[in-house]
């Protein structure tokens, strides 16, 4: 597919790269020329000076022929007016911008318009590093209301059906890495020491998930 870029720094250079090394056709937009300097040696795609809310920059971009757009530029206001040219004006529907602000990124998501909150990811993949014993959410939904939590098994888990770990309607388990595998969890599958279980989770039970797979299923 064609593939148009606005923004030509660190990330913007990184996927443009990561694109056309695999296969798709790229174009990457950037206010000042000497930014393509970070793009690949050997790099094939299209450069075009300019600004992702310029309809003539974009037109030289090929976005008239574009299925995907992102926007990773250095500015929030920015991002946003450019995802929301190519989503309502060009009916581009795989459609991302970068932002820094987290509140704002979910103000977007419920909108509809897909973001990368930069802040808030960095942030998430520190605190996994420095506690993960407290990390709560792997991914959460955009309304904030269902996640995904990635735990180890506990030793009172270890020998029981796994289904003893299922609370409807507050968590589930849908998923076990066994033995750096992952496979979908049957009714009769029993755990193993080193599972790392998947589960879908209302945000607001993480803490009562976390006492009920600790008590091997019997909290």
């Amino acid at each position: 597919m064609h593939v148009v870029v606005i923004g030509c720094g660190r990330v913007g250079s990184e996927l443009a790269g990561a694109l056309e090394q695999s296969d798709h056709s790229v174009a990457v937009v950037d206010k000042n020329a000497r930014a393509f300097r970070r793009l690949p040696k050997d790099f094939a795609g299209t450069t075009v000076v300019g600004f992702g809310f310029d309809r003539d920059h974009l037109e030289a971009a090929g976005i008239g022929k574009a299925e995907a757009f992102a926007s990773v530029t250095s500015g929030d206001n920015s991002n946003i007016l450019c995802a929301r040219i190519a989503r309502e004006t060009y009916g581009i529907e795989h459609v991302v911008a970068r932002i820094y602000d987290p509140r704002r990124a979910l103000i977007y998501q419920r909108l509809g318009i897909p973001t990368v909150a930069t802040v808030a990811w960095t942030t998430d993949q520190v605190l996994r590093r420095l506690l993960p014993a407290e990390t709560r959410s792997d991914w959460v939904d955009p309304t904030g209301q269902v996640g995904l939590v990635e735990r180890q098994i506990p030793p009172k888990a270890v020998g029981k059906k796994l289904a003893l770990l299922n609370r409807p309607g507050s968590f589930w388990l849908t998923a076990v890495t066994r033995f750096g595998k992952a496979q979908i969890v049957t009714s009769e599958m029993v755990g193993q020491e080193g599972d790392v279980l998947v589960f879908v989770c209302e945000v607001a039970a993480a803490d009562a998930l976390q006492a009920h797979i600790e008590a091997g299923g019997e909290h």
